[in-house]
């Protein structure tokens, strides 16, 4: 990748590229979207000129990886089934041959993920490579594209210091089904590789076999997996005899021990739970922000359980789960854990702890629609804050109460539903259910209709948005004995949680008027309207615009 993004003379590339074969490396990663800004193919075109000038080029293995744009130079992914075929007939011509595989480069949100298997399965059937395969996805994400066409290789982020391929049980599932995984980043990226020599089982390993602590690194992972092969795209062609020589590294039994012991991310997956005798019991509570755990958790510490919370201690989910190994160690029985736990891998670190003190972990899966998780999070909030927070109060926020509209979305789209197979005793689901909440009617009108109406006996407020004027806003709201509700924030993703349908506005003044929302009225005009009404449970009254 390198070569094309950060470009250099093209003579010294294709130097570098001659000098790996003539070291054995065979395995050739590359992308049409690797390049310096919107000339796709660019990556493609320089390897076919190093293979095509090489006696041993007729050899290489080439993966390459469709469904991603350069836009200016940014990233964008683009799954659709017309750009994914339109890649793969481009890799072809750039290359000068059919890859060997054809990885979708990565999931595009905005098209269902079938499409793109489907597309990947087209681009196979016309003879455009020879397999296909995926690339950074999910356990789900893989048994769906497993369902839909012949997958054979997962390339996903994998290292000693990333250990989100094992824990969200990409790994496994993997090694289950014969899959051929390729780890990108395997050195931990540029913010990490400088880590590499500062431990000191890394120093011995590679001591001991004449390796850098990276080509120990490498070797750790390919000895932890023997069907994984890494890409650390070097540039350097001094590296490329010791990257020649790894697969031939033959770790001693008390090295792999030691190395496993420092790095989690070499460990085996979640391990079975032994049988038989009492056993601890361990209660994962899950569910969107907002779900409702922190109310739940409330009757199980009342039961006796110890609980384990990152809001409250602060951390990382696996310093969480060190914590909660050590009470079960000093002989605590019963442990629940609140958190988000949205995806496979953020709820691994605990089931593998539970597991290795023989604890039965159940899991608690909150089914909370968005909306009501939505009010819960705003609720809470005003329950802290007595206010709204503006967006760079949300920005500073480290605790539970500054959670941004975006970050609920980011949640909802990465949710991994919790599974029996992740380790799990016993798996249910709990529907939430809004307990009703003691306060006064009220009336929220739309600025679009105020002019419709007159003053009335119960508070009453209009809202808007900014963008259609505060001034006019504010007289609508003298006319009618009312107060305005303003959001004045600007436009793009939401970064409040005022701006309409988004409930915060209404549910502000509820909560400083002594409303009850499900004893209130939306009056408007748009969906935006009524779906704001629906979002708190409130009535809502339509009205023709004008």
């Amino acid at each position: 990748m390198r070569l094309s993004t950060e470009p250099r003379p093209r003579d010294e590339a294709v130097a570098l590229l001659h000098t790996a074969l003539d070291r054995g490396l065979r395995l050739f990663d590359t992308a049409t979207a690797y390049c310096a800004h919107d000339a796709l193919g660019e990556n493609e075109r320089l390897l076919r000129d190093a293979l095509t000038t090489h006696t041993l080029g007729g050899e290489a293995v080439i993966v390459t990886k469709a469904g991603l744009r350069r836009p200016g130079g940014a990233w964008r992914p683009d799954g659709r089934r017309a750009s994914i075929l339109e890649d793969a007939e481009r890799s072809c011509e750039a290359l000068g041959r059919e890859p060997d595989v054809l990885l979708l480069h990565a999931v595009d949100p905005s098209v269902p993920f079938a499409t793109s298997v489907r597309a990947l399965e087209e681009a196979r059937a016309r003879g455009l490579t020879k397999a296909i395969g995926l690339s950074n996805i999910t356990v789900a994400q893989l048994a769906e594209a497993r369902a839909l066409a012949p997958i054979t290789v997962v390339q996903q982020g994998y290292s000693v210091f990333d250990e989100r391929a094992r824990t969200s049980g990409v790994l496994a599932a993997c090694a289950a089904h014969g899959l051929w995984v390729m780890a990108h980043t395997p050195l931990g990226g540029p913010k990490r590789i400088g880590r590499l020599g500062a431990s000191e089982v890394l120093r011995a390993v590679a001591d001991a076999h004449a390796l850098s602590p990276g080509g120990a690194a490498l070797t750790a992972l390919l000895d932890a997996h023997p069907q994984l092969s890494v890409i650390p795209s070097t540039s350097r062609a001094e590296r490329l005899d010791e990257l020649a020589r790894l697969p031939s590294v033959q770790l001693a039994e008390p090295e792999r021990q030691q190395l496993r012991a420092s790095f989690s991310a070499l460990g085996p997956p979640v391990a079975e739970a032994p049988t038989g005798g009492a056993r601890p019991e361990v209660v994962l509570l899950m569910g969107l922000q907002g779900a409702g755990k922190s109310h739940l958790v409330d009757r199980y510490v009342g039961e006796g359980f110890v609980r384990f919370n990152r809001d409250l201690t602060g951390g990382t989910i696996k310093d969480l789960a060190l914590a909660m190994s050590r009470a079960l160690a000093s002989g605590t029985t019963h442990v629940v854990l609140d958190n988000t736990a949205t995806t496979r891998a953020t709820r691994a670190p605990v089931i593998e702890q539970a597991k290795k003190h023989g604890a039965k972990v159940r899991g608690v899966w909150i089914d909370v629609p968005l909306h009501e998780a939505q009010v819960n999070v705003i609720r809470r909030m005003l329950a802290v804050h007595g206010r709204l927070l503006g967006p760079a109060e949300l920005k500073a926020q480290r605790d539970n109460t500054g959670l941004t509209p975006v970050a609920h979305f980011r949640t909802l789209r990465e949710l991994e539903l919790p599974t029996k197979d992740e380790g799990f005793d016993s798996l249910e689901t709990r529907p939430f259910v809004r307990e009703p909440t003691e306060g006064r009617a009220g009336r929220f009108v739309a600025f679009e209709v105020a002019e419709q109406l007159d003053a009335a006996d119960v508070p009453t407020f209009v809202f808007a948005w900014t963008e259609t004027g505060a001034d006019a806003v504010r007289v609508a709201a003298s006319r009618l004995g009312a107060q305005a509700l303003l959001c004045p924030h600007g436009g793009g993703p939401p970064v409040c949680w005022c701006r309409p349908p988004l409930p915060g506005l209404m549910l502000e003044a509820c909560h400083r008027h002594g409303l009850s929302p499900r004893r209130c009225e939306v009056i408007g005009v748009s969906e935006t309207h009524q779906l704001l009404a629906a979002t708190v449970g409130a009535t809502f009254r339509a009205l023709s615009a004008g």
